[in-house]
């Protein structure tokens, strides 16, 4: 802006208008009425002297009054002492014509001037600015996809060089804190799968007693099944055999059980129990009756019912831990007489658009129920209630549940009605 203000500034002071050197012109007339005494043509005159010749006398000739209008120098002409007209020259339009050249001129080499410096504040801009700026942006995508590997280049031109270096060690503490992680989620697993294994030794040795006592009281109970008379001691010990073979045969069981569980926390480590494959068949509904007695070690489980034998889809081994865990949990919080009862659903619309029947199984107890703030919450990854403070689990049984109905076709809602109640969903075949 200061050097346009000083180019305009100096062609202002060198233009002028309306300036004439009448000496100068007198000159001029007495050389034109000299060439012309001397016979040199009227047009070599006009150019030799940039003039303008109007052989004329008339005060009101309209090349005159034209001349006149545009400001011209008109003077008398006289050749050989007799006057013949006028010689005019028109210097002010010449000079107006010059100068609005030289304004034109100027004009476009300020905005030229303008162009080349905007383009060079553009560039300045984007070096400084905006690209620093895009780097900044492909950082933290790359920061989004875990390329933590990749350094924030710093330029000595960036205007931002602290807050750069702010977010290149944003990154390495964000490595540091990912790489601190993966080693302590390493050794979870690895104490998690040393745990299951140290776990899963102790079970098999009680596997082996358990199969060893089965033998041991088989054989005693066919002894005595077959002796030829069979008094009142025989007939009693006979039915302790019995007994002790149903607690051997639960204990197998339950081992069993454990070393299932152990074997799928071996393989999903607790944070990938999503992953646990459910192997979905058909089953009869009456192995889960049975399945329902066998609990009774956890407390008095009242069957109002029967459950309607039929075949169903299911996987045996989750469906019994899901059962299970629910009765667990009832006993564990509730610590009352645990209602079990079968029905059997009217037609419900599926995910796939098909109607469908369903067997369910209800599961009461008659406890306080659940927090009204912890229900929604029940059945989320690692949620405990607030009754749960001083018991031991892992936030996990009701998830688990929840997900092996659902993978098996099925479902499992949840509420308070007296006391908490459970519904299991298993689809007809």
């Amino acid at each position: 802006m200061i050097i346009t203000l000083i180019f305009f500034g100096n062609l202002s002071r060198k233009t002028e208008y309306g300036k004439r050197d009448i000496v100068y012109y007198n000159d001029l007339l007495h050389r034109v009425e000299k060439d012309l005494e001397e016979g040199v043509p009227e047009a070599d005159v006009e150019a030799r002297y940039s003039c303008l010749i109007v052989m004329s006398t008339k005060i009101n000739d309209p090349e005159l009054a034209d001349l006149y209008t545009k400001g011209a120098l008109v003077m008398d002409l006289a050749v050989n002492d007799e006057y013949v007209g006028k010689v005019a020259w028109n210097d002010r339009e010449e000079n107006f014509n010059s100068s609005r050249y030289k304004f034109l001129t100027a004009s476009v080499l300020l905005w030229m001037a303008v162009l080349v410096c905007g383009y060079l504040l553009m560039l300045y801009m984007y070096t400084v600015f905006l690209n620093p700026i895009e780097e900044l942006k492909d950082f933290a995508s790359d920061i989004a996809k875990g390329e933590l590997d990749k350094p924030l280049p710093i330029h000595k031109t960036n205007m931002f060089g602290s807050f750069v270096e702010g977010f290149d060690m944003m990154r390495e503490q964000i490595k540091l804190s990912m790489d601190r992680e993966r080693k302590a989620e390493i050794a979870r697993k690895e104490l998690i799968q040393g745990l299951s294994h140290d776990i899963k030794t102790p079970l098999a040795v009680i596997n082996a007693t358990c199969e060893v006592l089965e033998l041991k009281f088989s054989r005693k109970l066919k002894e005595l099944s077959s002796a030829p008379s069979q008094d009142a001691s025989t007939q009693s010990q006979i039915a302790e055999c019995d007994d002790t073979l149903d607690k051997v045969r639960i204990i197998s069981s339950k081992a069993a059980n454990v070393s299932n569980l152990m074997s799928d926390v071996m393989h999903a480590n607790l944070e990938e129990m999503e992953k646990i494959e459910i192997n979905v068949s058909e089953e009869n509904t009456t192995i889960l009756e049975e399945h329902i007695k066998n609990l009774s070690t956890f407390g008095n489980i009242i069957l109002e019912n029967h459950i309607y034998p039929c075949l169903v889809y299911m996987d045996r081994q989750r469906m019994e831990q899901v059962i299970g865990n629910i009765i667990d949990n009832s006993a564990k919080y509730a610590g009352t007489d645990i209602t079990v009862s079968f029905s059997e659903t009217e037609d419900i619309l599926m995910e796939n658009g098909k109607n469908g029947r369903f067997i369910k199984i209800k599961i009461r107890d008659n406890g306080p129920g659940a927090d009204k703030d912890d229900l929604p919450l029940l059945a989320e990854k690692y949620y405990r209630g607030k009754n749960a403070s001083n018991k031991s689990g892992y936030g996990l049984g009701m998830y688990l549940c929840k997900t092996y109905m659902n993978k098996q076709g099925g479902g499992m809602e949840y509420y308070n009605d007296n006391g908490f109640v459970v519904e299991l969903l298993l689809r007809k075949v």
